[in-house]
C-alpha cells in the first residue's frame, strides 16, 4: 500500500535552481541523435553547459570531468554502446553522478538488455515514462516505442522497487510526474499534454536532472525532484501561451532563460 507523497515546497525548487545557475555545471550528453540540439538548449537555456562527446576514445575521459553525465539510449548502437560504458565507468570512479534514460526499454530486447546491465552500474537516477520504467524494473508493461501506453501513478510501485533494488532515485514522468528514492516520493502535477507533443522534452528532462546533481550530493531526491518541477512548471506556461507545437519550443526555452528562484519561492504567496 502507498503512503501519500512528500509535498515538495517551492523554496526547495528555488534553492536548488539557484545552485545550478551558480555552478552552471558541465553536463556530459550521450544521448539520441534525435534530440541532441534541442537538449543542448534546454541545458543552456536552464543554466549549465551542454557537451556531447560521443567518441569511445573520449568518452570515458571527458565524463571525469564533467558535473553530471546523460546515458540515453534512443538511438543505441553497438559503438555508442561501447561508449557510454566508458563514461560511466569513469564518471563512477571519479563520483560524478549520472542519469539513466531507458527509451523503449521494454519494446526492444537489445536495448532492454543494455539497460538492465547499466543498472548493474549504479545510475545516480533513472528518469522515464510509465511504460519504460515497469518495463526496467523487470513488471508487465504495455509501452509502443518511445510512447507510454500505462500511467504514471501505475508505475508507481515500480518505480520504487527500482529504486530500492537499484540505489538511484527514479522518475516516473506522466501527467503527474512521481520521484521516488524507494521509501518516500514526491507527486508533481505541474506539466500540461502539449510537452508529449514535442520531440524531445522528456529526454531534455533527463539532462536537466543530470544539471540539478551536479549541485551537490546533500538530497538527491530533492536534486531530481526540483529539476522536474522546473521544466513541467515552465513547459505549462509555455503551453498557455503557445498556439501548439510549434510555438511550444521557443516559448519553453525563454521560459526556462527567465525563470529565477525568487519567482517559484513567491508561488508560496
Amino acid at each position: 500500500m502507498l503512503h501519500n507523497p512528500v509535498h515538495l515546497p517551492y523554496s526547495v525548487a528555488a534553492y536548488w535552481l539557484s545552485q545550478l545557475r551558480e555552478k552552471s555545471p558541465l553536463v556530459h550528453c550521450l544521448t539520441n541523435q534525435v534530440v541532441q540540439n534541442f537538449t543542448a538548449n534546454v541545458l543552456l537555456a536552464v543554466g549549465a553547459c551542454p557537451a556531447m562527446v560521443v567518441a569511445k576514445q573520449e568518452a570515458g575521459e571527458f565524463s571525469a570531468i564533467a558535473g553530471g553525465l546523460l546515458v540515453n539510449v534512443g538511438t543505441l548502437n553497438d559503438v555508442q554502446a561501447e561508449a557510454m560504458e566508458l563514461a560511466v565507468s569513469a564518471a563512477n570512479i571519479a563520483e560524478v553522478p549520472w542519469v539513466l534514460d531507458p527509451v523503449a526499454v521494454g519494446g526492444l530486447g537489445y536495448r532492454t538488455d543494455f539497460c538492465r546491465h547499466l543498472l548493474s552500474l549504479k545510475p545516480t537516477a533513472i528518469r522515464g515514462n510509465a511504460s519504460e520504467i515497469m518495463a526496467l524494473g523487470g513488471f508487465s508493461s504495455s509501452g509502443r516505442g518511445v510512447d507510454s501506453c500505462d500511467d504514471s501513478l501505475t508505475a508507481l510501485p515500480a518505480a520504487m522497487a527500482l529504486a530500492q533494488s537499484s540505489g538511484a532515485v527514479v522518475a516516473v514522468t506522466g501527467e503527474i510526474d512521481y520521484i521516488t528514492d524507494g521509501n518516500m516520493y514526491y507527486a508533481l502535477p505541474f506539466g500540461d499534454v502539449l510537452m508529449t507533443r514535442v520531440v524531445g522534452t522528456g529526454c531534455a528532462l533527463s539532462a536537466v536532472v543530470a544539471a540539478f546533481l551536479a549541485s551537490g550530493v546533500e538530497n538527491r531526491l530533492e536534486q531530481v525532484a526540483s529539476a522536474c518541477m522546473v521544466m513541467a512548471i515552465c513547459g505549462a506556461a509555455a503551453s498557455v501561451a503557445s498556439s501548439g507545437p510549434g510555438s511550444f519550443t521557443p516559448l519553453f526555452l525563454d521560459g526556462l532563460y527567465n525563470l529565477r528562484p525568487e519567482q517559484l519561492v513567491g508561488k508560496m504567496r
